[in-house]
Order: C-alpha cells, then structure tokens, then sequence
C-alpha cells in the first residue's frame, strides 16, 4: 500500500461505516481467544480508520473503542486533516476518554510526486508553510503531539548540496512554527524502489544529517521499519545510530506491507529492541491487514501480541 491508499481507506471509513455480517465458527472460536484482551501491549501500537470496520461497523468511534478493548492506547489517521473542524474536535474528545493518544497524521501529502522542498521553488514553500499552520490548529483539535511532513522528489536540476540546504531552510521554517505549541515535525524516509521513485530523503542516514543541520526540537525522524528494510535494511544498526533523532516509528512487514509476521522483518527482535532502549512513543501501524474479514482482524491482533512477547 501506498500512503496515497492509506489516505483514502482512512477517508472511506468515514464516521460511519457499513454493517458486516456473517460469522463462520472459525472466526468466532478465534475472537473468543484473542478478542477484547484489554491488557496493554509492552509498546504502544496504533492501528488507524478501517483496520477494524468489521469488527466495529458502527463507525469510527466504534472502532476507536474496539481498539481500546483490545489493549490498544494508541491511534493514528494520516488523512485526519481532511475531515471537518467539528468531527476532529468529537474525535479529539472521544480518544481522550478511552485512553488513547493520537498519534501523527500527513501535513502536506501533495508533496509525494514534487521537489516541494527541494527545488527551493518559494510557491512550493509557501504551500508547505500553510499547510504547517493548518496543521497545528488540527494538531490542538485532535490533541497530537506529531505530524507527518513529505519531503518530496530530487530535483535533478540543482546539485545535491543546494537541494539539501533547501530542505534545511524549509524545515527549520516549519519548526518555527511548530515549536511554540510543542508539535513536533516528523519526516520518514521513504523506499525508492517499490512505492516513492526519486525521493529526495531515502535512507536513514541522510535524513539523520538533514535533522542534525536543522537542529529543532519540532523537527525528528520517523523511523519507518516496513521502508528502511526496503531501502537498506539493517535495522537495528540503523536505528542505534539515529536514535537521538527518533521520534516516532512506523511498522508493516515486507514483500506485502501487511502485519508483522506476513513477511521477512523479525519483528519480535526488532520490538524488543526498541523496547530495551526506553522507547515510550507511538508506533503507527501503518500497512494492511492479509486476511479478509473478521478473520484477519482477529490475526492482525495476534500477530502483535505475538510480536510483542518478548
């Protein structure tokens, strides 16, 4: 999946979602052993809009409480900026009340396919920089303490160094912005193989470098697992050496970008890792779900709790 795709079954869930009927006795034998376990995982995991219609078609608060019934104290909708003042407001208030924090949410998502940042093109900017102060009145709303931020394309026009001393003045521009309220900007390096050819910030180490030079505490990384084993594997590594600059982290198995367990990461270790080294934040559960249905909802759970007993 795409993020672009993300965004889209975040906006088709809605608020209200369709009715599913029909249970085989499989299902329902399986819901029995692994559904509503209210214990909470060791890491702090998010699923986002859609993961669970089936189990809660009653809509996006139904979701956010079946999520909550199963130990889940995290949250995160990448296309929650599209969606009304009011209903991000309701939304803000209902996650509060089950004890579940809002993770990050896209900022400027027309930046996948463009240099948005690296062309140093001032239209480019200005459009960022509005879309950063939207984003921190959404931010209040919803009461998030991150948001995403894309980067965009090369410019194959301008030489490396002056395209990164674009995305620097661009980024220490936002988090500006950011930073009186506490939000933090996250920018992911993103595959270039499989999902975002020409991507200007793809491996961890030259986004690590484009953090250094910013030098904000509005302005981290977002260590993306499912695309650094893409890009370059060597995980753990990877994430020992940017570390200080981490903020958030993203999960999803690859070939398939679906739950752990499906592909080829060791999501276990890796979990475990992330653990001993104190991480409290958020990991956004950003890929799909294998299986249809009830069925591979009930599995996606599983495959956490499995992932998660280290």
């Amino acid at each position: 999946m795409k993020r672009r795709e993300f965004l889209k079954a975040g906006a088709v869930s809605g608020l209200v979602l369709p009715a599913v009927s029909g249970l085989t006795s499989n299902v329902e034998a399986a819901e029995a052993q692994a559904g509503n376990n209210k214990a909470k995982f060791k890491l702090r995991y998010a699923p986002h809009p859609g993961m669970f219609r089936n189990h809660a078609p009653g809509g996006y608060s139904d979701e956010l409480k079946f999520a909550a019934d199963n130990g889940f104290v995290a949250w995160e909708d990448n296309g929650i900026r599209g969606r009304s003042a009011e209903d991000q407001e309701k939304l803000g208030k209902e996650m509060s009340r089950l004890g579940i924090e809002m993770g990050i949410f896209v900022a400027n998502d027309d930046g996948l396919g463009k240099p948005i940042l690296t062309s140093g093109d001032q239209g480019m900017r200005d459009k960022f920089l509005a879309n950063i102060k939207e984003t921190v009145e959404v931010a209040k709303r919803v009461n998030t303490k991150y948001v995403t931020l894309v980067i965009g394309t090369e410019e194959h026009r301008l030489p490396f160094g002056y395209q990164f001393a674009n995305v620097v003045e661009a980024l220490k521009r936002g988090s500006a912005l950011c930073e009186p309220s506490g939000l933090i900007l996250v920018a992911e390096p993103l595959n270039i193989y499989r999902d975002h050819p020409e991507f200007f910030g793809s491996s961890v180490h030259r986004m690590y470098a484009l953090m250094k030079a910013v030098n904000s505490p509005s302005c981290k990384i977002l260590f993306d697992i499912y695309h650094t084993q893409i890009n370059e594997g060597n995980l753990i590594p990877n994430i020992d050496r940017s570390w200080d600059e981490v903020a958030y982290v993203q999960t999803g198995d690859t070939p398939g970008r679906n739950e752990p367990g499906t592909g080829e990461i060791n999501y276990r270790n890796v979990f475990h890792h992330i653990h001993k080294k104190g991480y409290k934040g958020i990991l956004g559960m950003e890929h799909g779900i294998s299986k249809p249905g009830k069925e591979g909802e009930v599995a996606l759970i599983q495959s956490y709790r499995d992932a998660d007993n280290f």
